[in-house]
């Protein structure tokens, strides 16, 4: 039986909507959809009160973006989730609700608190996924890979394993299989324009990101989590030596000695700089200063200098 209301807390929308799903399998009911950015609060208690009214079976009422929405109208919110209405359900989709404030205590007693936030253990979560929601057999090491290419969006993570389990030769998803059907030129092309930055060749650096960007203009959002595992495995490099490299051979195949000699052209200190200036890139996208895309055009100007001090 649904309860009367639900906070879907976390930045996974996935997450998100698959909770939603299982809301409304569980609730057949007439739905209304509104954006907490502009809805009104009489308009969203109405939808909720109306079945009393004109009859006709239960509303579910979704407000998505709903942090400013649960902000703007806090006090009035306490109220109604306090004795809420039996002729609806409400969902709230937000990005965080912390527990010591009163409406989460309050929907968490009346209703439930569900949080979306993307497991820690993402290689593991793959794997189950694959075997759960495809019927096949993902090794831990195509589940590796994928994961480092694609980050923690369980969306486009979902959407991948499904497209893998279609050409899974005998049911199992291997690294070649990842190799061959996952947009795996764009991150080789993302790792050339890294190399380009590392050995100070800002030009071509900048001419491969604007390439990026008109072939696919998501990778502006995709292309902080393949620096921040670029960077980990230079400062593997240069913490256990050219040498031991042989072990990134799977990912970077051809390309393995540039890579090395990147890394060991940026060295310890030129790592440091680079990680502090892309943590502060990044959390300017983050929080809306300045386009995503050109913020990372600055963080290839930016770059050279820093790394060759």
């Amino acid at each position: 039986m649904a309860k009367p209301v639900y906070a879907l807390v976390g930045a996974d929308s996935y997450l998100q909507l698959q909770e939603l799903a299982a809301i409304l399998r569980s609730l057949p009911a007439q739905r209304s959809d509104f954006d907490g950015e502009s809805a009104e609060l009489a308009e969203v208690l109405d939808e909720l009160r109306s079945f009393a009214m004109f009859g006709g079976g239960e509303k579910l009422v979704v407000v998505r973006n709903a942090d400013k929405f649960v902000s703007t109208y806090r006090e009035q919110l306490e109220e109604y989730v306090a004795a809420p209405s039996s002729s609806g359900v409400l969902v709230l989709r937000m990005n965080s609700l912390p527990g010591n404030q009163k409406i989460h205590k309050l929907i968490a007693r009346n209703g439930a608190v569900i949080a979306c936030e993307p497991p820690k253990d993402l290689v593991g979560w793959a794997v189950k996924h694959a075997s759960g929601a495809q019927k096949v057999t993902m090794t831990p090491d195509a589940a590796r890979l994928l994961v480092e290419l694609i980050g923690d969006d369980l969306g486009r993570l979902d959407t991948e394993i499904a497209k893998l389990a279609i050409t899974a030769e005998g049911g199992k998803i291997t690294v070649a299989d990842v190799e061959q059907n996952v947009v795996f030129t764009r991150e080789r092309e993302v790792w050339d324009l890294t190399n380009a930055l590392a050995l100070g060749h800002t030009e071509e650096a900048l001419r491969r990101w604007r390439q990026l960007l008109e072939t696919d203009r998501s990778i502006e959002y995709a292309v902080f989590g393949i620096l921040v595992t670029w960077l980990q495995d230079v400062a593997f490099v240069i913490r256990a030596g050219p040498s031991a490299a042989k072990r990134l051979v799977w990912k970077y195949k051809e390309h393995l000695p540039k890579f090395i000699s990147a890394a060991q052209a940026m060295g310890p200190r030129g790592l440091a700089r680079t990680l502090d200036l892309l943590t502060e890139i990044e959390k300017q996208s983050k929080s809306g200063v300045g386009d995503a895309a050109e913020n990372v055009e600055r963080f290839i100007l930016a770059l050279a200098p820093v790394i060759t001090r």
